[in-house]
């Protein structure tokens, strides 16, 4: 059981770490400023910036998870905090992709990021949950 669990531990954290490198260039590859041909510069200028944030603490956040996972599976308060913090905001995705999605026109997409949010977040929750009970 608790070989599974780190390896759900670790595939969840790489998978985390890739969707916040991804991120960096989510923008550029669906080209985002195609759909916003008359927004004034302060819409692009904050969209950039809070895709940039968002990126930079989703993979930096898992990056360190990943380096100190040995603290987690010990019980180290201050890095499973950090820990708790990711699991929730992969929570957070699955609620806010069902609760308000992006794009009604293309279900499948829709599916497709409900599904793999939730794989994500049970990778990381099943772990936070055995390793909570040392705390």
């Amino acid at each position: 059981m608790n070989k599974t669990l780190k390896i759900l531990l670790n595939i969840g954290l790489f998978t985390s770490l890739f969707f916040g490198l991804w991120h960096f260039i989510i923008p550029y590859q669906f080209k985002w400023y195609d759909f916003l041909p008359n927004a004034p510069r302060a819409i692009i200028v904050s969209i950039d910036w809070i895709n940039f944030f968002f990126s930079l603490l989703l993979t930096g956040n898992s990056f360190l998870l990943l380096i100190n996972q040995k603290e987690i599976i010990s019980g180290q308060r201050g890095i499973y905090s950090f820990y708790v913090l990711l699991v929730i905001v992969w929570f957070s995705r699955v609620v806010i992709t069902i609760w308000h999605p992006w794009n009604k026109d293309y279900l499948f997409i829709d599916f497709a990021q409900i599904a793999i949010f939730t794989i994500v977040f049970l990778m990381l929750f099943f772990p936070m949950i055995y390793y909570s009970k040392r705390h």
